[in-house]
């Protein structure tokens, strides 16, 4: 946005459109209160981006104090925010930790001692933290800045901003414990992953909870506290209980969004319990697999759609739902888009919650096992695509090895029950395409308010779910390698559930693995596909094949005209958002599976993310937030970022290594057999 003409167009647009971001600060985890991920610092160009070089590195030091074995069930998730001078954020331990934003040096810290003793169900993970001001204060008082979090022992907790002391007005000695509704069946079962929202004086927490343990499971409730003293102000239960439903769940474990302005909040729902057997919760299970539009004041229900009608593929709503003005073609309306793991792109008018542009209810494939209800259809978006193809056939496998490795990816695809979307779990075992992780997941997308373009990062993997009659899963039973497994509880039915993968390790369906998605809204196209990852960080030597690698986490853009993400290889990423051209990568210490943001500080646009790995994922497992920024005068990248530090750059050099070493040895041997040759 070099040319003034293009800037004042952008500030009127933004004016216009109804944006409200300030042009240093990333105050929320979304980057805004409706989870945008849009900045509109333009310092970082396509033109420039080259010239990024490390700022700083920081180390939790998680690593070095924490058992390996703990670290192993580890996922470092957060999303820094730059508030009161300080770049805020959480480890997977509930640790807050303030740093300066130049320096990345720590500024404050404060630890709620997490026993590591519970083994979390969703791992150790915390995605964020929330700010906010108490205007009531006064400007000197201690806790008028307060950083919430939401922690793994299903807690929440109120920290000064300024200091991270804890705020003695709110709770007991600054912080509550939720009552989880029922006895859990260990500390674990339960936990608060995403970071809590705050809307005029309430702050309102969702929950994480294992999933298909027991029919009747701990409630999904969301909860909502008084901001200063910790008082509870109401709870809202997504799961409609009429009509003979025995079940539990349907939790908010994904971020939720806030419209200020109407005093709303809006939830994505999950499924009810257990996610693969619905016998016991017959009928579509109103407000579970929903956008739930709740009055913030009071936790009344506004409005609420449904994504999924009687869930049994753990087709929850994973992604925070974006708000966003657009023209829908009759003019500019305020909505909710909400995106899914199916890959579907909801979008919902913000005031009454039914769809922009129409839905229609398709039927889907039949047949359920014992017990089983089934909806005869599902909800289908016309105008806006599929972000990626929703069926797979044993013909569509991949192999590097034609015969032997293709042969068994084909067979395990072949031997499942596969009817497409929604083909429903069986004892054969069924694909489950796109799997259960996405399509998309909890990093959501980012939406540009200027031009309308949403961008999406995806997962292309299959899962193979299979239901095992409850006779044949007696005390002491133990899954194959590989295979998640589930009780269910108080069904007739446990499960098993696997990622289709070859011999060597690799993803039974063809790359790409993972894209970047560009959307024109209004039009309702596809602009660009580009893969993001390689496998440089698994693969064997380092050999770096461009096939994507399956990205949950999403996507911050800029109005400098770029696209920010992190991957399962351990680079920072940067494309072109116009075109999808990826312009460049900085190597991380360990892969940044992690929401980006970027940040302005004392002149200068910093872009950051944390690196800490994803153990589901068997990524390396590090403690790292890493920010980069424009070279200042006198520096420049240097010749090993550009070379060595590249996607295939450790690969190639290792091959150039042993090349010449091979070559070293080669007229090592020449010149002792002359040697030899002239002594005779």
């Amino acid at each position: 946005m070099r040319n003034p003409v293009r800037l004042f167009i952008f500030v009127v647009a933004i004016f216009c459109l109804g944006v409200s971001l300030p042009a240093s600060a990333w105050e929320h985890w979304g980057g805004d209160r409706g989870g945008s991920r849009f900045s509109p610092l333009n310092q970082i160009t396509p033109d420039n981006v080259g010239n990024l070089v490390r700022a700083w590195e920081f180390r939790t030091g998680d690593l070095d104090a924490r058992a390996p074995e703990v670290m192993k069930r580890t996922k470092f998730q957060a999303t820094p925010l730059l508030v009161e001078d300080s770049l805020i954020f959480c480890s997977p331990f509930n640790e807050v930790i303030a740093l300066d934003p130049g320096s990345g040096a720590q500024k404050w810290r404060y630890d709620p001692k997490i026993s590591t003793a519970q083994r979390p169900a969703n791992r150790y993970n915390c995605r964020g933290v929330a700010y906010w001001l108490d205007d009531k204060a006064p400007d000197n008082a201690a806790c008028r800045a307060r950083i919430f979090m939401g922690t793994n022992d299903a807690r929440v907790i109120a920290l000064d901003a300024r200091s991270g002391t804890p705020c003695a007005d709110f709770g007991t000695n600054g912080e509550i414990r939720l009552e989880t509704g029922m006895p859990l069946e260990w500390p674990g079962e339960f936990q608060i992953t995403s970071a809590p929202v705050i809307i005029s004086d309430i702050v309102i927490v969702g929950s994480a909870i294992a999933d298909n343990r027991r029919v009747e499971a701990p409630p999904g409730t969301v909860r909502a506290f008084d901001a200063r003293t910790g008082r509870p102000r109401w709870t809202f239960d997504p799961l409609v209980h009429d009509g003979g439903v025995v079940a539990g769940h349907a939790n908010v474990w994904a971020p939720i969004s806030v419209d200020e302005e109407r005093g709303l909040v809006f939830l994505p729902t999950s499924s009810p319990s257990p996610d693969f057997w619905g016998g016991k919760r017959p009928g579509n299970n109103d407000y579970a697999n929903s956008v739930v539009a709740l009055r913030a004041e009071t936790g009344e229900r506004v409005w609420s759609y449904q994504t999924v009608h009687h869930d049994v593929w753990d087709y929850d709503l994973p992604a925070q739902p974006t708000l966003a003005r657009i023209d829908t073609g009759a003019g500019l309306r305020d909505v909710v888009i909400q995106p899914t793991k199916q890959g579907f792109v909801f979008v919902l008018d913000r005031d009454t919650g039914k769809p922009v542009w129409p839905v229609e209810e398709r039927a889907v494939p039949q047949g359920g096992t014992e017990g089983e209800q089934l909806s005869p259809t599902q909800p289908f978006p016309t105008h806006v695509p599929a972000l990626l193809s929703q069926q797979i056939s044993a013909d569509d496998v991949f192999g590097l090895v034609p015969f032997w490795e293709r042969g068994a990816c084909r067979a395990q695809v072949a031997s499942a029950r596969n009817e497409g979307l929604y083909t429903p779990p069986s004892t054969q075992g069924s694909i489950v395409f796109p799997m259960t992780g996405g399509g998309v997941n909890w990093g959501g997308v980012a939406v540009d308010p200027v031009n309308q373009i949403l961008y999406a990062n995806i997962s292309r993997a299959i899962h193979i779910v299979k239901l095992l009659p409850r006779a044949a899963v007696a005390d002491g039973f133990n899954p194959p390698p590989g295979h998640d497994f589930g009780r269910q509880q108080g069904t007739p039915f446990a499960m098993t559930r696997a990622v289709a993968m070859s011999p060597l390790g690799l993803l039974c369906n063809k790359p790409p693995w993972g894209e970047m998605v560009a959307v024109d809204l209004k039009a309702g196209k596809i602009l660009w596909r580009s893969r993001v990852g390689t496998t440089e960080d698994r693969a064997p030597l380092g050999i770096a094949f461009s096939f994507g690698t399956p990205l949950v986490n999403g996507v911050a853009i800029t109005a400098g005209g770029l696209a920010f993400t992190g991957a399962l290889d351990a680079y920072l990423r940067a494309f072109d958002a116009r075109s999808g051209r990826e312009l460049w990568q900085g190597r991380l210490p360990v892969p940044g599976v992690a929401n980006p943001m970027t940040y302005l500080w004392k002149g200068e646009q910093y872009v950051a993310i944390g690196a800490g790995g994803h153990s589901e994922s068997g990524t390396t497992i590090g403690d790292s937030v890493v920010a980069f920024r424009l070279a200042r005068p006198g520096e420049a990248p240097s010749l090993w970022s550009r070379t060595i530090d590249r996607p295939g750059g450790r690969f190639m050099s290792g091959a150039i290594a042993a090349g010449i070493a091979v070559l070293l040895m080669a007229l090592l041997v020449w010149r002792w057999r002359r040697s030899r040759v002239g002594r005779a």
